[in-house]
């Protein structure tokens, strides 16, 4: 069997004797090119230090990189147990430096991570299963308390995904819900795309690497009313938000042509040309009950 440059086994040679086909079922796309896992690993460091959470591991490509590239230790959730035994074989190369939690991210609690993590900081990057990468991310950024448990994530979804987690009403075809919970609570930017030729198997459409880091301090909001109150907008997006936003409003007891007015918006505005900042407004507004119906 051939080596690798970090020692171990290329990575189709680890998939193949471990009979890893990636599945569809499982959102899997493998990164198999170490040089493009190394410059992940790089996009999220400098690692000297820092505990990194891996969501999906598959192989270990990434796995791979991030211990390579200095990651104090690697977190990685898998629920493929046909993986286990490759991350095995990383585990026993570098004693120490990689623990694995068999299960669903989603499912997987922040206290559980940061107990692992021995007192390191945190970060999380991964290949995400694209199943689930997007409500793993909201459930991130709609993370209590803030700060978060992490200082960065560095991610990579499927590009339309990632124009929808860094656009502004600028973009008004991809701005929405995620949008706004990232630009309220992160500073985000894509990073660099990658060709679907990079994946096994390719997917159909390009990928982006996107980096999210915290703001110390976002406007004040609660975090669950936002995202209650963007589902609601953008679920209608074609519609004024005297429509879109009547059923929230009523279920809450407000009075929408007040709550609006007090945010600086008109009724006739439409959820896509609501800034980030106003719609942080009109949730604060809605938390605080203050235009409730006399």
């Amino acid at each position: 069997m051939s080596v690798a440059v970090d020692g171990l086994p290329p990575l189709r040679e680890v998939a193949a004797a471990h009979g890893l086909q990636a599945r569809k079922a499982l959102g899997q796309n493998f990164l198999f090119d170490l040089n493009l896992t190394r410059k992940i690993a790089r996009a999220a460091g400098p690692l000297e230090g820092v505990a990194v959470i891996e969501v999906g591991p598959g192989p270990g490509g990434l796995t791979r990189a991030l211990i390579s590239e200095g990651a104090r230790k690697v977190i990685a959730i898998e629920r493929d147990a046909r993986a286990l035994g490759a991350l095995a074989e990383i585990s026993a190369h570098w004693p120490g430096r990689l623990e694995v939690i068999e299960g669903d991210a989603l499912s997987v609690a922040p206290a559980t991570l940061t107990d692992k993590a021995g007192g390191a900081p945190l970060r999380i990057a991964a290949n995400l299963p694209y199943n689930i990468a997007t409500a793993l991310l909201a459930g991130w950024l709609e993370a209590e308390p803030w700060p978060p448990f992490y200082d960065r994530l560095t991610l990579m979804f499927q590009r339309e995904v990632a124009r929808r987690i860094v656009a502004t009403p600028a973009e008004r075809a991809d701005y929405g819900r995620l949008a706004v919970l990232a630009g309220w609570r992160t500073e985000a930017k894509i990073l660099f795309d990658v060709a679907p030729s990079a994946f096994t198997p390719a997917p159909k459409v390009t990928s982006s690497l996107v980096e999210l880091i915290p703001r110390a301090a976002p406007s004040a909001c609660d975090a669950e009313t936002l995202s209650a109150l963007t589902q609601a907008a953008f679920g209608q997006r074609r519609k004024m938000l005297r429509q879109s936003l009547k059923a929230f409003a009523a279920a809450r007891g407000l009075d929408l042509p007040t709550l609006l007015a007090a945010a600086g918006l008109e009724p006739t505005m439409r959820a896509e040309e609501v800034d980030v900042a106003r719609f942080v407004a009109l949730a604060a507004a809605t938390a605080a009950g203050l235009y409730r119906k006399q």
